[in-house]
């Protein structure tokens, strides 16, 4: 299988950003660019789940590729259909099936520090720490809850520093940080409650969970 990739990867250090993006919004923007700059990555790849089994997407596939490629307004930041392309539902089968296929490149997971609070809750969540690095960048109100959540307990003594968190690349996995950056509000729930507010039977159904 041959697959689509969003640009270059070798000799490259690449960011990959996994998410639901319903919708993409400019905090998703906000943790994309503080990682690229702290981590010094050459590109971010966002990759929109082809569904996300810990929620229940209101929006299709389609128009949540569409408003991460409308948020992704960067040269360094490329949207990409991996999942669906691979066939995969899981953040760790989508890693693990893109690895081989992308040899000569350096990759670090991203990820908010919202979505660490629930990481056990994914599946083979500790196996992904042993796939690549990660690293995890402050949400509003979320520092607290996610140092104390079951990954951060769990992978503790494998935690860098943030001010050492560039240098991934001399360390195997498990490796982690979490990079305390300028807080950023903006929310997909909120954006949904809205939504529903100005127009509750056409936003009905992306309301029926929260999360990022």
């Amino acid at each position: 299988m041959t697959l689509r990739l969003p640009g270059p990867y070798k000799g490259l250090r690449i960011g990959l950003f996994g998410g639901t993006f319903n919708p993409a919004h400019s905090g998703h923007q906000h943790v994309a660019m503080q990682a690229l700059k702290a981590l010094s990555l050459d590109y971010v790849w966002w990759i929109p789940a082809a569904g996300n089994p810990l929620k229940q997407e209101g929006s299709s596939f389609n128009a949540r590729f569409a408003s991460a490629k409308r948020i992704a307004s960067h040269p360094r930041m490329k949207v990409t259909d991996l999942e669906v392309q691979l066939g995969t539902r899981y953040s760790f089968d989508t890693i693990k099936a893109l690895l081989p296929r992308v040899k000569g490149g350096e990759f670090v997971w991203l990820m908010g520090a919202d979505n660490l609070r629930y990481f056990h809750k994914w599946g083979h969540w500790d196996e992904i720490a042993s796939l690549l690095p990660i690293a995890v960048i402050a949400r509003p109100g979320d520092a607290r809850l996610a140092r104390l959540s079951k990954f951060a307990r769990r992978f503790a003594e494998w935690r860098l520093p943030a001010e050492q968190a560039g240098s991934f690349d001399k360390y195997h996995p498990p490796v982690w940080s979490y990079l305390p950056t300028p807080l950023h509000t903006a929310s997909s729930t909120n954006i949904r409650r809205a939504a529903l507010a100005r127009n509750p039977f056409a936003a009905r159904a992306s309301s029926s969970n929260s999360g990022e």
